[in-house]
């Protein structure tokens, strides 16, 4: 049995967190890591203090069936990725790494071909995030240079994430 790839280990913790999720429909967990410290975790669910979707046990996005990527204005949660922003100071976070999984809430099975949503993406370039790291399956996962999201301002616009 082989050592796990650093990528691996945080994108593992990532998946950890997501089990902390209150969403209904999609588990996210987020870490930020710069010089092999954690810098910050965050996971999605309804601000502090207020009642969570799965508290509630409904879902209106889910209700009213919007697809990925629509309406953020009516989810209750906040992102994971600005849960765990939100949680760290802009000097620990600028040129550091945000690992990310997404899983399912009714098997915990990881969800392949996710990606932050353009609200998160923003907060990202804010931060001074350098790359991301999302998790496809248990062992691959897509690196993003957050770069691009600059040149390509284009990404900022489509339909991808929660």
């Amino acid at each position: 049995m082989g050592r796990v790839t650093k990528e691996n280990y945080y994108l593992d913790i990532a998946q950890t967190v997501s089990e902390r999720s209150t969403c209904l429909r999609k588990r996210y967990g987020a870490i930020i890591v710069k010089n092999d410290v954690i810098i910050s975790t965050g996971y999605n669910g309804a601000p502090r203090g207020r009642k969570n979707c799965s508290d509630l046990r409904f879902c209106q996005r889910e209700e009213l069936q919007i697809p990925r990527g629509e309406r953020y204005e009516l989810c209750r949660s906040v992102h994971s990725e600005a849960n765990a922003i939100i949680a760290a100071a802009r000097e620990n976070m600028l040129g550091a790494s945000l690992y990310m999984c997404c899983t399912d809430p009714a098997d915990g099975s990881v969800v392949p071909d996710t990606n932050s949503c353009m609200m998160c993406k923003k907060l990202i370039l804010n931060a001074g995030i350098a790359k991301v790291y999302i998790r496809d399956t248990a062992d691959t996962y897509r690196v993003i240079d957050t770069l691009d999201w600059i040149t390509d301002d284009d990404s900022l616009s489509g339909k991808t994430g929660y």
